[in-house]
């Protein structure tokens, strides 16, 4: 079974709110949009058929401690072996608590990160829960047997000494190729930042990084994966900043083609 959630939390954003507006605009798009249901495949995405959606989670506060706690309690009492989640977000921040909860259930999690920006500050801003940290803490607790990041194009010198501390495999957009993809292991979870698109592609965040993946790009990763997929989310898009609801497009897109992938 997969189930979809939303995390509509984005308190540990560093530059824009936004994002955690974004869950029910990418709903909208399975009835407002202008597409259909259909992933690539040919199978028909439909709730309560081959998704189920058990809605957003509520944030009584914007506290960090607090709300990380909330996220993984709900991920924990929603996760079992024979059910996956997709999560909606929300800043990246999200990652982390999920990743805690399905460390309960999956003994060895390998993930796959897509996005422009590495997301290993050991202290950013003093927030040890800012979305700019979400894989140091993960990393640092143990929680991932292996880290494959994708679309990198910001890592500074800090960060590239959090890569060798992790042991991490970066594939940098300046020397993009699929071959990654033979090396993956599983049980895999994917956390798909939608930053890690090229601006032309995806408006609609808060951190525009030029010469990112394109659509077809990250289309062509989820289907070419070749290990079982436990989990993924789906983050950091920011309808504040989206024209003509483009970027929440290509985030129902991705999302049909992450539960096609899974189901």
């Amino acid at each position: 079974m997969i189930k979809l959630t939303g995390l509509p939390f984005d308190a540990n954003s560093s530059f824009l709110k936004g994002p955690a507006l974004a869950p029910p605009i990418i709903r909208l798009m399975d009835k407002g949009g202008s597409a259909n249901a259909f992933a690539e495949n040919g199978l028909e995405i439909i709730d309560g058929i081959t998704y189920n959606d058990i809605g957003d989670l509520y944030f009584e506060t914007v506290n960090a401690e607090r709300a990380y706690g909330l996220i993984k309690q709900h991920i924990a009492e929603n996760l079992d072996l024979s059910t996956k989640i997709i999560s909606l977000g929300g800043d990246h921040s999200v990652t982390f608590p999920i990743i805690e909860a399905y460390k309960k259930v999956y003994d060895n999690i390998h993930i796959l990160h897509i996005d422009a920006h590495a997301d290993l500050y050991d202290n950013f801003d003093d927030n040890p829960y800012s979305h700019a940290s979400p894989f140091a803490r993960i990393m640092e607790s143990g929680l991932a047997k292996s880290l494959t990041q994708v679309g990198i194009r910001t890592l500074n010198r800090h960060q590239r000494q959090q890569v060798k501390r992790f042991n991490i495999s970066v594939i940098e957009m300046n020397n993009f190729d699929y071959s990654f993809l033979n090396k993956l292991e599983g049980p895999l979870y994917i956390s798909l930042d939608l930053d890690g698109l090229d601006p032309a592609y995806a408006p609609g965040v808060s951190h525009h990084e030029p010469g990112g993946l394109s659509t077809r790009d990250v289309i062509n990763i989820i289907q070419k994966i070749q290990v079982p997929i436990i989990g993924a989310d789906l983050v950091e898009y920011n309808p504040t900043r989206d024209i003509n609801n483009m970027t929440a497009m290509v985030a129902y897109k991705l999302l049909k083609e992450l539960i096609a992938k899974m189901y």
